[in-house]
């Protein structure tokens, strides 16, 4: 085997394992938050601000910040110089997970946009966190998370619109 063909397998070796547990996690968080997410009755009853996108913006969106996110982690696991660094880039993006499917099953499952409002700005400090860690690795990384933190604070801000015209909640 020549030093170039043994180069390039070890180069796409270095990607693959990255970015199909990339790709599973995101597609996993992804199901679960569509599970979540209820529009039925509950949902459509509560007044929204004027400008609240169509229901459908919502899943478009959704599918475009997963695939930027899943480039953002494969590019900072690649980037991690060490195995601490790698856990601790896959810890963070497991914790940002469990915040957003939080979210979801606060807001949509137990129609509680109140304590979902408090649990969106621990998911926004979990998004800083990846930016900032993965960043120092991965200016690419860093960068491609941006989309999730605009498109998390968007949802923020609806979030507590949606708390204010309806509350109280429970």
């Amino acid at each position: 085997m020549s030093a170039s063909t043994h180069m390039h397998i070890g180069v796409s070796k270095t990607w693959v394992l990255p970015a199909i547990v990339a790709a599973v996690a995101a597609a996993v968080v992804a199901a679960l938050g569509a599970t979540i997410t209820d529009l039925g009755p509950w949902y459509q009853a509560l007044e929204k601000p004027g400008w609240n996108p169509p229901d459908v913006a919502f899943p478009v969106g959704w599918t475009i910040i997963y695939a930027l996110n899943t480039a953002a982690i494969v590019s900072a696991w690649r980037a991690a110089p060490t195995p601490k660094v790698s856990d601790t880039i896959v810890g963070l993006f497991a914790l940002n997970a469990f915040l957003n499917i939080g979210w979801s099953l606060l807001f949509f499952r137990m129609e509680r946009p109140d304590w979902a409002f408090v649990e969106v700005l621990f998911l926004l400090g979990s998004i800083v966190s990846l930016i900032v860690y993965c960043g120092r690795y991965s200016r690419n990384s860093a960068l491609l998370f941006f989309p999730y933190l605009i498109w998390v604070s968007f949802a923020a801000v609806l979030n507590w619109a949606v708390v204010d015209l309806n509350g109280p909640f429970g």
